[in-house]
């Protein structure tokens, strides 16, 4: 499982060079694109030694590639861009071949995922909120798209990553304006020339995104800022309790909000662990 550039032909490995140049077969998402990437690369392979595997057929061609590995051939899979099997093609592949007995090796490289992560400034070592959470691309249903952001992106408190083509940047925008000013980081074309990083609140992203035409081209991968904690000395979830007690939970959660002043977001998830808990005050 080779790794190749997302944008820039230089973010190539030499280890990848080197199994490329050594390998009998590449399978890949387009034999065309692979062609033309391989040349730049002063590789030549022939139309025999290439064997398409993407979304479509990728069951079937993975069954060629095991019996090819079976007559003791040298397999690389190579998908149009970053790292196979993840938000492409290749976690079948990688399945069929380890059912035959056979060993899958991964050779690691680019990644608009890593790649935005390192430059958003969203994951802090050592926090209460560290990790992140891998999603991928929403529903493209207007309304499937909005409950997962309301019932799943809204209440995840750690950093949470997205994918989205350019065609459908702008609804997303849109749809994430529900979570007001939690901090969105937009990376778009990684590694090209026209590359731009940017982090504003989710609320602001769509008119971000109309102020400037060029800004829904590309490929992106977003990125949604922790929650932020609260920090005090547990003022904030005494007063929500003793407001749960009497209220209903949002009230309550407003309420808190307005007289401590911790993050509403922040005190909605201590209210629902609450309830979580079976605490009295809930």
């Amino acid at each position: 499982m080779v790794a190749t550039p997302i944008g820039n032909l230089a973010d190539i490995t030499l280890r990848a060079l080197h199994l490329l140049q050594l390998a009998d077969t590449v399978a890949c998402e387009d034999k065309r694109h692979t062609q033309a990437m391989l040349r730049a690369y002063g590789i030549d392979k022939s139309a025999a030694q290439l064997l398409a595997l993407h979304q479509h057929n990728e069951a079937e061609a993975a069954q060629q590639l095991v019996l090819r590995l079976q007559q003791g051939q040298r397999v690389a899979y190579v998908s149009d861009a970053g790292t196979p099997g993840v938000s492409d093609p290749g976690a079948r592949l990688v399945a069929a071949v380890q059912a035959a007995g056979l060993r899958a090796v991964p050779l690691p490289g680019a990644s608009s995922l890593t790649a935005a992560l390192s430059v958003a400034g969203a994951v802090a070592q050592g926090s209460g909120q560290g990790g992140f959470v891998f999603v991928g691309f929403l529903p493209v249903k207007n309304a499937e798209r909005a409950g997962v952001i309301a019932q799943q992106l809204a209440r995840e408190p750690r950093c949470v990553l997205l994918l989205e083509a350019p065609h459908r940047i702008g609804g997303l925008a849109r749809a994430l304006a529900v979570l007001g000013a939690r901090p969105v980081t937009l990376a778009r074309e990684l590694t090209k020339q026209f590359e731009e990083v940017a982090t504003l609140p989710a609320q602001a992203l769509a008119a971000w995104l109309a102020g400037a035409r060029e800004r829904e081209r590309g490929e992106f991968v977003l990125l949604l800022h922790p929650m932020p904690v609260a920090r005090d000395d547990g003022e904030s979830l005494r007063v929500l309790r003793l407001l749960l007690q009497d209220l209903p939970l949002k009230t309550a959660v407003r309420l808190a909000a307005q007289i401590t002043g911790a993050a509403r977001n922040v005190l909605y998830e201590m209210a629902l662990a609450c309830q979580r808990d079976g605490e009295p005050a809930c």
